[in-house]
């Protein structure tokens, strides 16, 4: 097994598990700044780690990629727990202001947030300083339409969010939704983001990785298999929207699910826009798959997160 990435100095990364995004902490010294705070559920959990790392010292600013709920969901904690200022993405700051449940994507996919506030929106093309370093800020429209990944050129490190992983991206939503053409975003991010100076990529979920070219191409070969067959985005939506409220909430009723998926709007339309099944339908299928994927087991009429 090859060593960990080196990070630079400054840089350290609490690589989370499902629910909430890794948090990015760059640290200069008698303060520092965070990238990303985890889900509400969690943040309990984000406060500690970061005390644990910072002894007396605080955060002083906590900065998000995107709007979405494993990224934004402790940001209230850490702002009550270390008075810090928040800096979000420009195209997100009304909808924070305005507390806009469903420009935020909780009320449309049934996820939780804490109200916080915003004291400063960051456009693409600006940059900042945190952890001794310089970030440009760039446009990753796709996964989410108002994201930034922030790119360090003299180390050559990207913080991508959710606009890159090792192996993909972020659900496309606008897609989904009808909204807008996340694949055609996406794949404009995508090839934006590979034109930059890349030795090492700081993911929102997963381990930092240095395999640039091959998660750029495993990227790219995931949304032609989205273009080919457009009902793959919405089974991935649901799949990995449903793996996530059955881990908050560790387990379900098979006629509590069938509810859920009839009832939330991003299920509703992924069935409608894409797939045409019955209830029922959408129900054992999902049920099978999360099943044969391992995520969870069935006992009875419960469904249990594995």
């Amino acid at each position: 097994m090859s060593a960990p990435p080196r990070l630079p100095a400054g840089v350290q990364v609490f690589e989370r598990g499902w629910l909430s995004a890794n948090n990015i902490l760059l640290d200069d010294g008698d303060h520092a700044t965070l990238i990303d705070s985890g889900y509400l559920s969690h943040a309990p959990q984000t406060i500690a780690l970061l005390r644990k790392a910072l002894g007396a010292r605080r955060v002083a600013r906590l900065i998000n990629t995107h709007s979405h709920s494993d990224h934004i969901g402790g940001n209230a904690a850490v702002q009550a727990a270390f008075g810090c200022e928040i800096t979000v993405p420009a195209g997100m700051y009304q909808a924070v202001t305005d507390w806009d449940e469903d420009a935020l994507l909780l009320s449309v996919a049934a996820q939780k947030g804490e109200r916080f506030r915003a004291d400063h929106a960051l456009a693409a093309g600006e940059g900042f300083v945190a952890g001794g370093l310089a970030w440009q800020a760039h446009a990753a429209p796709g996964h989410d339409m108002d994201a930034l990944v922030f790119h360090n050129p003299e180390h050559r490190v990207l913080i991508s969010g959710d606009a890159l992983w090792r192996d993909g991206f972020g659900i496309l939503f606008a897609d989904v939704l009808g909204t807008g053409d996340g694949v055609g975003e996406a794949r404009r991010t995508l090839e934006a983001i590979a034109r930059l100076p890349v030795d090492l990529v700081i993911p929102g979920h997963g381990a930092p990785f240095v395999e640039f070219d091959d998660a750029l191409e495993r990227a790219f070969g995931r949304l032609r298999a989205f273009e080919e067959d457009g009902a793959r985005i919405a089974r991935n939506a649901i799949r990995a929207c449903i793996t996530f409220t059955l881990l908050d909430r560790r387990e379900m009723a098979v006629e509590e699910l069938a509810a859920h998926l009839a009832e939330v709007p991003l299920y509703r339309e992924a069935n409608a826009r894409f797939l045409g099944l019955t209830p029922d339908a959408l129900t054992d299928w999902l049920v099978g798959d999360l099943q044969r994927s391992g995520v969870m087991r069935r006992e009875g009429e419960r469904l249990l997160a594995a």
